[in-house]
């Protein structure tokens, strides 16, 4: 089967209830391995590029023994069950997702088709019963989202010293209420008032930076999220037209514009381990047997043009500190 083919299935499956023979799933020489998405970030973007890339290197080669869902990329949310639902009935043999409302997606989509997840707190979230042991079908990696949120705030606190009010950006499928009063009991210990701001839709995001803005913040902490991800540029354009300093998930976003990032990169990890466990996945292992991984590599980067533009002098002493610095 031709991957166009799959792509045709994928959208009429759903009517016809047509499934895959059974024969496929034998481990003879020649199989052909489907494999589904569940992602909000374009397919071009660059940690898929870097994903199938691997995948290739592996001898999962797209057109020849894999067939990859090329819909499965830039969904909305309320795109998601929809999608998965299709997944399923056309017998993928892995499902890969990215984030809170994904993984959810594909975990109400079926319990038995592997599930290879990334999201923020993977415990938390109640999608496996531990790291070591997942059990169910999902196995993946864990972003480590509410420390890294919490040492984020840290670091924007050092690079905006003077700063007394403090807005989070955040998304509430991500980031529990608790976890947004912990951020604001931890500036208080600091002296500074912190606003959060739950947002779900691109036009609230607009508006909740006009708005931390206009009621006096400072800076501007990005909390983790697929959806602020996803969103990087709209919030790029309106902090850089409001000369507000704000803090980023991940290092790209560093090199990208954003005035200072700190987290995992994740091209890295959809390369190096992602590829690996999807490559685990594909040959038979079971998610049971396969422990949630999280990542071990952080990277602090400073974009020295954007802190010009916002005419923010960043201490010598942070900037020692940086693994990228952008002059």
């Amino acid at each position: 089967m031709r991957r166009r083919e799959f792509i045709g299935v994928l959208s009429s499956v759903a009517a016809s209830g047509m499934v895959w023979p059974l024969a496929v799933y034998a481990q003879e020489k020649g199989r052909m391995y489907r494999l589904g998405s569940l992602h909000q970030s374009r397919r071009d973007a660059p940690h898929h590029v870097a994903l199938f890339e691997e995948l290739r290197r592996q001898g999962f080669v797209e057109g020849q023994n894999l067939l990859a869902d090329t819909q499965g990329y830039g969904l909305r949310v309320d795109q998601l069950v929809e999608h998965a639902t299709k997944l399923v009935k056309a017998q993928v043999d892995v499902i890969i997702s990215a984030g809170a409302p994904a993984v959810r997606a594909a975990q109400e989509s079926t319990k038995t088709i592997p599930i290879l997840a990334l999201s923020s707190d993977m415990v938390a979230q109640g999608f496996v019963r531990s790291l070591a042991n997942p059990e169910g079908n999902t196995t993946g990696i864990n972003l480590l989202a509410p420390e890294l949120d919490g040492k984020r705030q840290e670091i924007l606190i050092e690079v905006v010293p003077g700063a007394r009010r403090m807005a989070s950006l955040l998304d509430p499928k991500y980031t529990s209420a608790q976890q947004a009063q912990a951020l604001q009991e931890a500036a208080r210990t600091h002296g500074i008032e912190l606003v959060n701001y739950p947002v779900s839709t691109p036009d609230e995001i607009v508006s909740a930076i006009e708005t931390a803005k206009k009621t006096g913040a400072e800076a501007l902490n990005v909390l983790a999220s697929a959806f602020l991800y996803s969103n990087r540029p709209i919030i790029f354009e309106h902090v850089a037209a409001l000369r507000m300093p704000a803090m980023y998930e991940f290092p790209t976003e560093g090199e990208e514009g954003g005035l200072v990032a700190y987290g995992p990169s994740l091209v890295q990890l959809y390369r190096d381990v992602f590829a690996r466990q999807l490559v685990k996945l594909l040959r038979g292992a079971k998610p049971t047997d396969m422990p949630i991984e999280q990542p071990t590599k952080f990277e602090l980067v400073v974009n020295l043009k954007t802190a010009k533009a916002l005419g923010l002098t960043i201490p010598e002493t942070f900037l020692t500190r940086a693994d990228v610095v952008i002059e």
